[in-house]
């Protein structure tokens, strides 16, 4: 066992019986490497990666290539999970350097941890255009044995040249415009895949938050009824999405992405935040809709993660793995004869044909070319054509097909179960957070409230200590400064609690944590915020997250957050932080919307009519009012529900006895008080 049998990572034990004299990172491998003038081997993965398992499998357990690597490297494992910023840093120069990123990452650097090359995964041997990994460890070797002087001059030009471009990224002097949202609103629409839905060809990504800005879009912005409307983008996407094989029918949830265009095939690997932020969305395409389909995905969504992804004390663990028994997606692939043993053959003949199970399969793994006849289950049929076909009633095809799903879920559950890393990630837990928040505000679902308020506690009680927030909690610690969409995101998770709740402490725990974000992340000279913070590890860049990538950049999340809290306190200058983010980046919005969701989404808050409804008495008085406020997709307005009136503007002198009154007011100009849902509902729609 190497070093990294220490660690609290999944991902770094899972290499730690490796031949490779894997070092984490700290500083017993950072002085190694300077007093013996080796050069750095970074390998940066994730636990649920099923190409980093590939490298693994064939380069990092193999004990000849690991001697290459022990002789003449420090070799160093990087969980980029528990340790973003490092990541970040690396995949900028990859980036750079190769046009591409992914893990795998693997970079070389000089002991300074200037990089002086980076590719991802490397085979064993040559192929498909890659050098195999022992040719390119020879070359490295060689290469610093050498030619040491111009590696390090070349490392340390790449190195400013990448300082120079991410600090040119986002410019002081940008303007705050309500074009950009429709111009970006355009460019979204011209590359959207009408026939399958989603962006672009394979493979094909959830952008939850593009999806998420479209929504807002269509809620607050008029004339975009041309075909396809905002609207007609998301709904046809998450349509395909749920029918398709990149979602779970049996269990629920989403997988990472699918190969192709038709979100047939996935990546098997399930990420909280691709679930937290999904669920999210098919929530509030219900609220537009009223589409029970939509309800149906986000309710089973959430389920899994419950099911399957909780903590006893109530986090949220970060990720399900591709594999199980050492073989991509065998846990999620049935064959003809798998089903029919199930379910027997008239059942089984049923099933095959609602999920389009076929003898051939539609699953190849190039790993393992003898596994034929696999399928990933998908519903590219509606029902209503089945049932036609079959002389069957739909409303008793629907029972069936329930009642089957069910029966092939607890077969399901005998097999053995892809691995899961239990680490509680702060900032995807924030988003999770949002998510049951929303849930049980709009469901009206006390299981989701539950789970919501424990995601908070975990959060507040294992990774807050009153001033700073932890990154990572995991083998019983909590650990590694937090980066800015930590912060961000759980301050947002916050609100959205509160919003559920009307507990006003989680409002001011919001506000702490901006406080201490604006301490330790913002850029007073040049706007903005960092990515880590100030007082945290110095790395060789400290950039600015802007891109979504694919959770929130820690920009847009925390412009978001200022604004939101801005104006519930009545902070300009909080506003103002908000507003002074979508101006560094206004250039940028409307050429590349599909990366700045987040940031479209802070911008059309900030240029949309300042509406704020106020919900004012006891739980169960106030209870008729919240339910109908849920039945609307208002993003932008600000809710404020409470026991009493309280130091928040909105609230100030707005006490009340018994019963419950509502207000809603524009820019804090209110209509009479509402005494009666209907006036309430009138109001809200005038």
């Amino acid at each position: 066992m190497n070093r990294l049998a220490h660690e609290t990572s999944p991902y770094l034990r899972q290499h730690a019986d490796n031949p490779v004299d894997w070092y984490p990172w700290g500083d017993e491998a950072l002085t190694k490497a300077r007093e013996e003038q080796k050069p750095i081997l970074l390998s940066i993965g994730y636990s649920t990666c099923h190409w980093c398992h590939v490298m693994a499998h064939e380069s990092f357990e193999d004990p000849e290539i690991a001697a290459q690597m022990n002789a003449s490297f420090v070799s160093i494992k990087v969980d980029r999970e528990e340790r973003p910023d490092i990541d970040s840093v690396y995949m900028t120069f990859t980036q750079a350097l190769t046009g591409q990123g992914g893990w795998p990452m693997t970079v070389f650097l000089t002991p300074d941890l200037e990089p002086f090359y980076a590719g991802t995964y490397f085979p064993p041997t040559d192929q498909h255009g890659r050098p195999g990994f022992p040719r390119l460890l020879a070359s490295i070797e060689q290469a610093w044995r050498d030619q040491r002087e111009q590696v390090v001059q070349s490392a340390a030009t790449i190195t400013e040249r990448i300082r120079t471009a991410s600090d040119s990224m986002a410019v002081r002097g940008g303007t705050i415009s309500a074009v950009a949202l429709g111009t970006a609103f355009d460019a979204l629409r011209n590359s959207f895949d009408a026939v399958n839905g989603g962006f672009g060809g394979a493979p094909k990504f959830p952008t939850a938050t593009t999806f998420e800005f479209l929504l807002w879009y269509h809620a607050g912005v008029s004339g975009d009824d041309a075909p396809p409307s905002a609207l007609d983008i998301v709904t046809t996407t998450l349509t395909r999405m749920a029918h398709g094989g990149i979602y779970d029918h049996l269990g629920g949830g989403f997988a990472r992405y699918s190969v192709d265009a038709q979100w047939l095939v996935p990546h098997f690997e399930k990420m909280l935040y691709d679930n937290a932020q999904l669920a999210r969305v098919y929530l509030h395409a219900w609220q537009l809709t009223d589409d029970p389909l939509y309800e149906r995905i986000a309710r089973e969504t959430l389920d899994y993660l419950l099911r399957e992804m909780r903590d006893d004390a109530g986090g949220i663990y970060a990720a399900q793995d591709a594999d199980s028994e050492g073989i991509e997606g065998k846990f999620f692939v049935w064959t003809v004869e798998e089903i029919d043993a199930a379910l027997g053959t008239d059942e089984g003949a049923l099933f095959r044909a609602v999920f389009a199970v076929t003898p051939e399969g539609n699953f190849r793994d190039p790993h393992h070319p003898d596994l034929v006849g696999r399928n990933v289950l998908s519903r590219p049929r509606p029902l209503e054509e089945i049932a036609a076909e079959r002389g069957i009633d739909l409303v008793e095809l629907t029972a069936r097909v329930q009642e089957l799903t069910t029966r092939m879920f607890e077969v399901r559950e005998q097999r053995v179960h892809p691995s899961r890393d239990d680490k509680v990630i702060a900032s995807w837990n924030g988003l999770a957070l949002s998510a049951f928040a929303e849930a049980a505000r709009i469901l009206d679902d006390a299981r989701y409230r539950e789970a919501a308020a424990g995601i908070a506690g975990f959060l507040r009680e294992r990774m807050w200590d009153g001033s700073r927030l932890l990154h990572v909690y995991a083998g019983g610690a909590a650990k590694v400064d937090g980066q800015l969409d930590d912060y961000a995101n759980v301050g947002l998770g916050a609100i959205d609690l509160y919003r559920t709740t009307g507990d006003l402490d989680l409002l001011a725990w919001a506000a702490q944590l901006l406080e201490a974000a604006i301490e330790r992340f913002h850029d007073d000279e040049a706007g903005g915020f960092f990515e880590s913070p100030s007082d945290g590890e110095e790395l060789i860049l400290r950039p600015k997250p802007f891109f979504d990538v694919p959770t929130p950049s820690g920009n847009g999340s925390i412009a978001l957050l200022a604004l939101w809290l801005g104006r519930y306190f009545g902070r300009p200058e909080w506003e103002a932080l908000g507003t002074e983010v979508i101006a560094l980046v206004s250039h940028h919005l409307e050429r590349a919307p599909s990366g700045f969701g987040a940031t479209l989404q802070t911008l059309l808050l900030a240029v949309s009519p300042h509406l704020e409804v106020a919900i004012v008495g006891d739980p169960a008085a106030r209870a008729p009012f919240e339910r109908e406020m849920a039945r609307h997709f208002m993003p932008t307005a600000l809710l404020a529900p409470a026991a009493n009136g309280g130091s928040l503007p909105i609230l100030a002198g707005r006490d009340i006895a018994t019963g419950a009154v509502a207000y809603v007011c524009e820019n804090m100009t209110c209509d009479l008080p509402a005494v009666d849902v209907e006036t309430f509902r009138d109001q809200l729609l005038g």
